[in-house]
């Protein structure tokens, strides 16, 4: 009986692994394909910036709508459903022409924001003694997913002979997870999580560390989507060589990978989390400053100083689970989290870019990353002291 307890949970774990790498690559796989979309669907640089913009808003708005789904049919089918449709706007998105391309991006990202809120649920319930490390477990997966999605796609363009086989080849990994994860929740049963009916006047809305928690997150995914989105063009603008910014952004992507799988477990096993927060935020402002003065003398240092602070998105999503008593709670507060926290974000790339045009310089530009830096250490000390919603 415990051999058969041990072996659905190691089944399990290995699902929710593979659930979180499929969360990026639908995002990802498109930025290196995009001139070859372009060129063959004849679009304006109006409808690329549309389909770049959707991802962000669609987490925002699906969000929400999350735990109100769990309610419903449960976690299992939940995360089914979302592992489903995701399948499917893979699938619409390579069928025809640009308009196509942007219905099946909305469908597709839209399943991966309910994913996005449903999986800390999964393991406040199912991995009650082990969430630090589980959160950094996948949290590592689903970095690794994105990396993959971006350094995977133009390979697999050549191989299979275009850029729509390329961006429909995703919709196998999809469908393997959605297989293991409906076999592994099957025998979990009820380990799986069960979000159970909101309580009368329970609204996280009106919850001062909810907030707080959501402010945390916002900001954090606010710096991300910055340095995602313009980091290469400030190196490149500094001198450094296109090939080289890109490496530059990619080396940031992976050192979260084990910071992940290293940070969250411990943090997890302090009753505040602070600490490491306000740790990691350090070295990401040392980069940002370091950017400012310098950008061009040690691109490499302020690159890993970033990502270092960057790592802090895995102690965002393990404070989502350690800040609410039940899964319950913990759905509500992911949707919320999320929710605001991504429509947040998509404000960071445009204000950045309009400071530059203001400017004409990223001096300013930078001097607000480093504020809102300062700004993400403070919520989120508040938010990793140990407190319930």
């Amino acid at each position: 009986m415990a051999g058969a307890r041990v072996a659905g949970g190691a089944l399990l774990a290995a699902a929710v692994v593979l659930v979180a790498v499929n969360l990026r690559p639908a995002i990802t796989s498109v930025g290196p394909l995009l001139d070859d979309m372009r060129g063959e669907l004849s679009t304006s640089v109006l409808w690329a910036s549309v389909l770049t913009t959707l991802p962000g808003l669609c987490f925002a708005a699906a969000g929400g709508a999350a735990p109100a789904l769990a309610r419903r049919i449960g976690i299992r089918g939940a995360i089914a459903m979302a592992l489903t449709v995701l399948a499917v706007g893979l699938v619409v998105r390579v069928l025809d022409g640009s308009w196509l391309v942007l219905a099946g991006t909305l469908v597709a990202t839209g399943g991966i924001a309910l994913a996005n809120v449903l999986l800390p649920v999964v393991v406040k319930s199912s991995f009650p003694a082990r969430i630090g490390l589980m959160t950094g477990v996948y949290t590592a997966a689903l970095q690794f997913g994105g990396a993959a999605g971006s350094a995977a796609s133009p390979p697999l363009e050549s191989a299979l002979g275009g850029w729509r086989q390329a961006l429909g080849a995703w919709t196998v990994l999809a469908a393997v997870a959605l297989a293991l994860w409906l076999v592994a929740a099957g025998r979990s049963g009820p380990r799986v999580g069960v979000v159970g009916p909101k309580a009368h006047g329970s609204s996280m809305l009106r919850r001062r560390l909810a907030w707080i928690v959501t402010l945390f997150f916002g900001l954090q995914s606010f710096i991300a989507y910055v340095v995602m989105g313009w980091l290469p063009k400030v190196f490149i603008d500094a001198g450094v060589s296109k090939g080289n910014a890109g490496l530059l952004l990619g080396l940031i992507s992976l050192i979260a990978v084990p910071i992940s799988l290293v940070v969250p477990a411990a943090a997890a096993r302090r009753g505040s989390q602070s600490g490491w927060i306000v740790g990691l935020g350090v070295s990401g402002i040392a980069g940002v400053i370091g950017m400012i003065v310098a950008p061009a003398a040690a691109p490499l240092l302020w690159s890993v100083l970033i990502g270092i602070g960057m790592s802090v998105f895995s102690l965002a999503l393990t404070v989502i689970a350690l800040r609410a008593r039940t899964g319950s709670e913990t759905a509500q507060l992911s949707g919320m989290a999320q929710g605001f926290g991504y429509l947040l974000a998509a404000v960071g790339p445009f204000a950045f870019g309009v400071l530059h045009d203001l400017t004409s310089g990223w001096t300013a530009s930078l001097l607000m990353l480093l504020a809102i830096w300062l700004l993400q250490m403070v919520f989120g000390a508040l938010a990793g002291r140990p407190r319930y919603v």
